[in-house]
């Protein structure tokens, strides 16, 4: 038990493996409060600064209905929060495991998603629903949202691959988005998956999926559906309930619900019916959800034949067959902006449920001379992986890792320093000659990438940008996929097509393969056609295709049918208020409801100049940004394509609370 001057400490009512809550007693005024404290003695400055961050979002929620923060002191070398206590508990000690009746839910999930809708409204993304962060005071009946430790204030995050057994957010309840194993960004509509698993939760008493391990876990998220609720429950749920369920419960964002506004409405329309007929009809769902946020459809348009080659050529190598390679090469080609990573992505779901490994490395135009930077940079991914891991799997890793690697552990760690957490300090090695140290450098890099290529792990790795790709990594990878004892490898390359001629180092490096036997997949992305980029803007705007042809048609010209420019495009007339959603009109989308539909205004588009210039159209992008964080931005790219906030922290000598409003602005 904590002691804190000037608060009376009752008894500690939660713990997590980062913090610890308290209920007490502040002494000057007898106010009931929780206070919320880090558990480590010694947080990190990453730590430490995340939580001053969630006081900081708690303070901003200034609604009817939102957790309080009185105030943050100190204890030893850790901040703590002190919250307001209204007498509640969380949904999840007061169920205890027991469905909610009918009746109940439809009074207790209206006002849960109001709460929601408000936290959405100050542009928060919560990250963290479920029915342990969701309070009730049984006696006023007062519903609150609680812990915001993981909150983001960004509009949209880019989640990255990690090890699912440290993934922000409960397991259990995360989008498949916040995953980071599906090709999507995350963003406010995260929070309605775990919303949906949540109400799955309450109204069976159980979850929706069941698995052995982590990963598992996760490819339940990413690919399968739940149980039908009224095969686990007594009470006979009725269809349209469930309908609500499982809508919020999609796997991509563009499926669920688009509004809280809308699931709000079709909750309260269940619960009408129920209160004045006793039974609740079926009637289509989702009628008044239009979002007033505009979000472009993350999924790929025009793509489906390119998608199943990859997906395809995957399944060949992961696939055990003794009469068939293992190995293979796919080089995704185009233009800039055609989309070439993202297609790449949409092996994330396939690789999760082979239980495989997928890493990355991308060249650099200005790091040329730098030797296996890309190559290098995702193995150091793969570490980063594995140090995710439990202990026994650790200690498996470790004794293959060591069997293979052997006396020359130390080439390895020289260039990962990272692994030595895993295996432990190694002894160096003998000094050798130029070729010679090349040759035994390759060796010990072939025999590392071996170890994680097997049936039950394939690997994939995607090195972007080879046309900037240095000699001994070109070496490299020829001379790994000539290795007659590498199997369940698949490489995929990508480049852009404009920049390889015949005299290119890659053009011979891939005769060489050829020459070689290994199977060499290409897919060319080329400009969507004005059919797709109709069909996207349509899906983006809530509207019919015919609707908004005349918008697509001039969007297409602009762009050429870039994916990137097109959405970049669509973005700019968005922020210019060129595209705009206009409320409180009659409408005849869709939607079929009255509380408003997108609008914009064709002759202003019509004047911008076409985006046909990367360069130019993102620089004048950036011009448009307040100066300081034009500044703060400069700054960043001398960290490198990518950067994290302590680092910039750091250089631009300000603390990571001055630089995040500057980022966010």
């Amino acid at each position: 038990m904590i002691v804190l001057n000037g608060y009376d400490i009752l008894a500690q009512i939660y713990e997590s493996v980062n913090s610890e809550v308290y209920r007490a007693i502040r002494i000057a005024d007898n106010q009931p409060v929780m206070l919320k404290i880090l558990k480590q003695e010694y947080p990190t400055a990453q730590e430490l600064t995340h939580y001053k961050q969630e006081y900081k979002t708690i303070c901003g929620l200034n609604f009817e209905g939102a957790i309080k923060a009185y105030g943050l002191e100190t204890y030893r070398r850790t901040p703590v929060i002190i919250l307001e206590d209204f007498g509640g508990i969380s949904l999840k000690k007061w169920l205890e495991g027991k469905p909610l009746a009918l009746r109940d839910f439809l009074s207790l999930a209206p006002r849960i998603v109001a709460n929601l809708e408000k936290i959405h409204n100050a542009k928060v993304i919560h990250k963290d629903i479920n029915p342990a962060n969701i309070v009730l005071n049984p006696e006023t009946g007062q519903i609150k949202i609680i812990d915001f430790g993981i909150a983001s204030v960004l509009r949209r995050e880019n989640p990255g691959l990690k090890n699912p057994n440290v993934l922000e957010g409960t397991l259990a309840y995360i989008s498949p988005e916040q995953t980071g194993r599906m090709n999507r960004s995350l963003d406010y509509r995260t929070d309605f998956y775990s919303l949906g698993v949540s109400f799955y939760e309450l109204l069976t008493g159980q979850l929706p999926f069941r698995a052995n391990d982590a990963l598992e876990l996760v490819h339940c998220h990413l690919a399968k559906q739940p149980l039908e609720i009224n095969s686990l429950v007594r009470e006979k749920i009725p269809p349209v309930v469930e309908a609500i369920i499982r809508k919020l419960m999609a796997k991509t964002p563009e499926e669920r619900y688009q509004s809280a506004y809308g699931i709000r409405a079709d909750l309260e329309e269940c619960l009408r019916q129920l209160e004045t007929t006793g039974k609740i009809e079926d009637f289509v769902i989702a009628r008044q959800d239009l979002a007033n946020q505009f979000q472009i459809p993350q999924k790929l348009y025009g793509r489906e034949a390119e998608i199943a080659t990859l997906l395809t050529a995957f399944q060949r190598v992961a696939t055990v067959d003794k009469n068939s390679s293992h190995t293979e090469l796919m080089l995704v080609t185009g233009y800039s902006g055609m989309g070439k990573t993202t297609l790449v992505r949409e092996i994330y779901q396939p690789i999760t449920e082979k239980r495989g490994f997928f890493i990355s490395g991308k060249f650099d135009q200005f790091q040329r001379d730098t030797p296996y930077a890309a190559v290098i940079s995702a193995l150091t991914h793969l570490v980063k992986q594995l140090l995710g891991e439990s202990q026994p799997q650790l200690q498996l890793w470790r004794q293959k890792l060591l069997k293979s690697l052997g006396a020359n552990a130390r080439v390895i760690i020289d260039v990962i320093p990272q692994l030595e957490l895993i295996i432990g300090p190694q002894p160096e090695v003998l000094q050798l000659g130029a070729i010679a140290t090349q040759n035994r450098f390759n060796l010990v890099f072939k025999n590392f990438i071996r170890v994680f290529c097997s049936p039950e792990h394939p690997l994939v790795i995607f090195l972007d940008d080879l046309q900037w790709a240095d000699l001994a990594s070109l070496q490299l990878i020829e001379l790994i996929m000539l290795d007659g004892d590498m199997d369940y490898l698949f490489l995929i390359g990508s480049y852009r097509s404009n920049e390889i001629n015949s005299t290119h180092p890659l053009t011979a490096t891939l005769d060489k393969l050829e020459q070689g036997g290994i199977i060499i997949n290409q897919v060319i992305l080329r400009p969507l056609g004005l059919e797709q980029v109709n069909q996207l803007i349509a899906d983006a705007l809530n509207h019919s295709p015919e609707y908004v042809q005349s918008l697509a048609a001039l969007v297409w010209q602009k762009t050429h049918g870039n994916p990137f420019f097109v959405n970049e495009f669509l973005k700019t007339i968005y922020w210019e208020n060129l595209l705009f959603f206009q409320s409180g009109q009659e409408t005849t989308t869709k939607t079929d409801n009255n509380r408003g539909y997108w609008q914009w205004h064709l002759g202003q588009i019509q004047r911008i100049g076409s985006t046909d210039n990367l360069i130019q159209f993102m620089v004048g992008k950036m011009q448009k940004l307040p100066p300081e964080t034009q500044e703060i931005l400069s700054l960043a790219a001398c960290l490198g394509p990518e950067f994290n906030l302590y680092s910039l922290a750091v250089i631009s000598e300000k603390s990571p609370p001055e630089l995040l409003p500057i980022l966010t602005s």
